[in-house]
């Protein structure tokens, strides 16, 4: 059974973590609900920004936070998943549909399964593991919704007041991003909370005589 994986010098400031991670997240719903012409181009750059920037906090509070050699590794990946990801969707910004769904599908299925696997591998035991399995399960999900959308897809329709309007594929991707963004943004302002709020108490079970006097929180 591996010990908590937390230095406990630095749980105080963890909470910051998930903080962060949902005003980036949150950030990202904004820009999609309030901007028009959601187009594969407005996708990759909005997705970038969102990836580079979520990556880049995972990963640099992984490697000084985790004593846990898989965890950290786990964490740290996600964050170096996310790093990449981002600058290839800023640089290939005009690759077109095909690009978008590729790169959002292949993103969400590996980071997901990843944070995920984790908060499966500490529940009952850290209070973050709750707020990694949710965020990875709905990070998986977005990649199968993903999937699940029609490359194809052209659909006319007629909104009231004699609007009309065409709902494509990539329309419904980056709606899909935003959508995803929102849910894990408020998710993760709660989690983030409650872990300030309980200060030095990360473990949820009954405390091991290897985990004694042990405590970090974390996203």
């Amino acid at each position: 059974m591996p010990s908590i994986p937390f230095d406990g010098a630095k749980h105080d400031r963890y909470w910051m973590v998930p903080i962060l991670r949902a005003v980036i997240a949150l950030a990202t719903a904004g820009v999609v609900t309030f901007t028009q012409g959601h187009s594969s181009q407005f996708g990759l750059v909005v997705f970038g920004v969102f990836t580079l920037l979520s990556g880049a906090i995972v990963g640099a509070f992984a490697f000084p936070n985790f004593s846990d050699t898989v965890t950290r590794a786990f964490f740290l990946g996600q964050g170096v998943i996310g790093v990449v990801t981002g600058v290839f969707s800023l640089l290939v910004s005009g690759g077109g549909l095909s690009i978008f769904l590729y790169v959002v599908t292949l993103w969400a299925a590996l980071t997901g399964f990843l944070e995920l696997y984790s908060g499966i591998r500490w529940r009952g035991r850290l209070a973050a593991a709750k707020d990694w399995t949710a965020v990875g399960a709905f990070t998986v999900l977005l990649a199968i919704a993903t999937l699940l959308v029609p490359p194809g897809l052209e659909q006319r329709f007629a909104a009231p007041g004699g609007v009309e309007g065409v709902l494509r594929a990539d329309i419904v991707v980056v709606g899909l991003v935003g959508a995803y963004a929102a849910i894990i943004g408020v998710y993760l302002v709660i989690g983030g909370l409650s872990l300030r709020w309980a200060g030095k108490r990360p473990v949820t079970g009954a405390a091991t005589d290897d985990t004694t006097g042990t405590a970090g929180a974390a996203s």
